[in-house]
């Protein structure tokens, strides 16, 4: 890989900066709270980058996923409701919190008589797990299914009405989640990305073997200067603009970098994943059983001029039928983070009042 190579130039904002490690000096990261363990702190106040709905309670919880880490969600309740209800599992963006897209997705949804689930994964937010902020293609998809746990246990969630919605790197990671896990009985992939490509890849596959080659044997040199030190090193702080980056990196930075979505506890306002992150998914191609979601049905949204709207077409076009995609027309990548215009949440609760009815 060319020396001139820039980081912003590969991957960035929710995609891992692998080429970075070639080009850039370890960095140590120093902005990001641990949180490790079973006994997590969790923030009462209200800290979303939305406004709270006066719809639905909301409440703070906690669960564990099959390898023993705590997660922490919020869990939002339509008020009033009653009887055994519908409920929805969402995570993502890849490297954002439960306060940012995925709790604005949960608390819509809510209004409109789901239990929602918005959780922070693994690693990350006001979970636990250590080394901070490091993404498991595996343990990630995990946490979708440990989400299902939790709702089949609540006493007013029908454990056999359960959907889940995965945004961004979190759509990839959904879909593979439906595919394993038989409980989830319909999916939604929101301007999905398909990690395990983009990170084994680049954008639009446009890596090279050598230059996979390359990145490889620097990502296992990195795990040496890790072990002797202890700690993992950090890529460089996400979302920061010097000047002339592409449209989208200039989207990121406006919604993870301003008051808009801009939340301390996200790896991608300003923080980073660790060095070493891709190793996990750069042999590890999460979608190959895509097909086996079938005969429950996914939907694929993704804006028109979306940078990463390719990952959601050849999904769709490897997904077996029930299965649908919706092109939101002039819409970015971004755009279906927050903006309540654009997200079409009138097909989002059609589609699991469809699919999630009484038998």
């Amino acid at each position: 890989m060319s020396s001139n190579l820039s980081r912003r130039s590969f991957i960035q904002g929710t995609a891992i900066a692998s080429a970075a490690m070639l080009v850039q000096p370890a960095i140590s990261q120093t902005k990001v709270t641990p949180t490790g363990g079973n006994a997590l702190n969790l923030v009462q106040e209200w800290d979303k980058t939305f406004p709270r709905s006066k719809k639905v309670d909301h409440q703070k919880v906690t669960f564990r996923n099959r390898y023993g880490i705590t997660l922490a969600a919020d869990l939002y309740l339509p008020k009033n409701a009653g009887g055994k209800l519908a409920a929805i599992a969402i995570g993502g963006a890849f490297g954002a919190v439960k306060e940012q897209s995925s709790g604005l997705y949960a608390q819509t949804m809510a209004e409109r008589g789901f239990v929602t689930l918005a959780f922070d994964p693994s690693y990350t937010g006001e979970s636990g797990g250590e080394p901070r902020n490091v993404a498991s293609p595996d343990i990630n998809t995990e946490d979708f299914s440990a989400a299902v746990d939790f709702l089949g246990l609540q006493a007013n969630v029908d454990r056999e009405r359960i959907g889940i919605i995965g945004i961004c790197g979190w759509g990839g990671m959904a879909l593979n989640a439906a595919a394993v896990d038989k409980r989830v009985k319909a999916v939604v992939a929101s301007t999905m990305y398909d990690m395990t490509r983009v990170m084994s890849k680049g954008y639009n596959d446009s890596v090279t073997l050598e230059q996979r080659t390359q990145m490889l044997k620097q990502l296992s040199r990195q795990r040496w200067r890790d072990a002797e030190k202890g700690t993992p090193a950090y890529q460089p702080p996400y979302n920061e603009l010097k000047g002339g980056e592409a449209q989208f990196l200039v989207d990121y930075h406006d919604y993870y970098s301003t008051p808009r979505g801009y939340h301390a506890r996200a790896v991608n306002s300003g923080n980073a994943w660790t060095q070493t992150t891709p190793l996990a998914f750069m042999n590890m191609p999460i979608l190959t059983y895509i097909a086996e979601i079938s005969p429950r049905p996914v939907l694929f949204i993704h804006g028109e001029k979306a940078h990463s709207r390719y990952f959601s077409e050849t999904a769709y076009a490897a997904a077996a039928q029930p299965k649908e995609i919706m092109i939101i027309p002039g819409a970015s990548h971004t755009d279906l983070y927050d903006r309540l215009d654009v997200i079409p949440f009138d097909k989002l609760a059609s589609f699991f009042k469809q699919h999630l009815a009484l038998a």
